[in-house]
């Protein structure tokens, strides 16, 4: 399937939904300022204008995997959503990231964080029976060896959950990096590009592909957009 944010007013309805459901992990705006001059210990984790993004993931995972399977979170530094799963009660939790600060995400004795490569890890294959990814794939979009690792990593009928930076019509990003890497926002034909070579690696859409966009509530480096969340299951 793929969903598409309409409007600003879906980001607050959803942390407020995450907020009832013990799964929302922003701090307070003054936890947050604190910690952002080094005034406080810990992980700024999470983001309000990923709240749509954090909160489907979140409830397609209870919808459809066991809480006793193992999923993993690709580029999980600062993401809420394995934390979130723990107190959902999910249980076999990883966490990849090639951020070396990974040793200071919370609870490193019930989540495992690999630090690496999600594109080319050392798990074993079928290791995991669902794999999510919040605002990540955008940066250093590479379909084939990104689509490859997760098939391989997915167990059979396992779920690969992504979202991104999207708007139906092209949106020329040019010279703008983050991380260091190029940044794509998605288009209804990069879209239909990734999911052709999902394809070819036994990853299908579930559900209906809905590509229409409302409104453009997220603004960042001059540009204005909205987010797409895709979800691809493993033949």
């Amino acid at each position: 399937m793929l969903e598409v944010l309409q409007d600003k007013n879906q980001i607050a309805s959803a942390r407020a939904r995450l907020i009832q459901k013990n799964a929302s992990l922003l701090d307070s705006k003054l936890r947050s300022m604190l910690k952002r001059f080094g005034l406080a210990r810990g992980v700024l984790m999470g983001d309000f204008v990923k709240s749509w993004d954090v909160l489907g993931t979140l409830e397609f995972l209870e919808a459809h995997v066991d809480k006793s399977a193992p999923v993993a979170d690709i580029g999980c530094y600062a993401s809420e959503v394995l934390v979130a799963l723990l107190n959902l009660g999910y249980k076999d939790l990883t966490g990849i990231d090639l951020n070396p600060n990974l040793s200071e995400m919370p609870h490193q004795d019930r989540i495992r964080y690999e630090v690496g490569d999600f594109k080319k890890t050392r798990f074993a294959d079928a290791s995991f029976q669902a794999i999510t990814s919040i605002s990540v794939i955008e940066h250093g979009f590479e379909a084939e060896p990104l689509l490859k690792e997760m098939s391989r990593l997915l167990r059979p009928g396992g779920y690969f959950i992504a979202s991104f930076d999207y708007w139906p019509d092209k949106i020329d990003t040019g010279s703008i990096k983050f991380f260091g890497m190029d940044w794509l926002i998605f288009s209804k034909g990069d879209v239909d590009a990734l999911v052709s070579v999902a394809a070819a690696h036994g990853l299908k859409p579930v559900g209906a592909m809905k590509y229409a966009g409302k409104d453009k509530p997220i603004h960042c480096a001059g540009k204005d957009y909205t987010f797409g969340l895709l979800v691809l299951q493993k033949a």
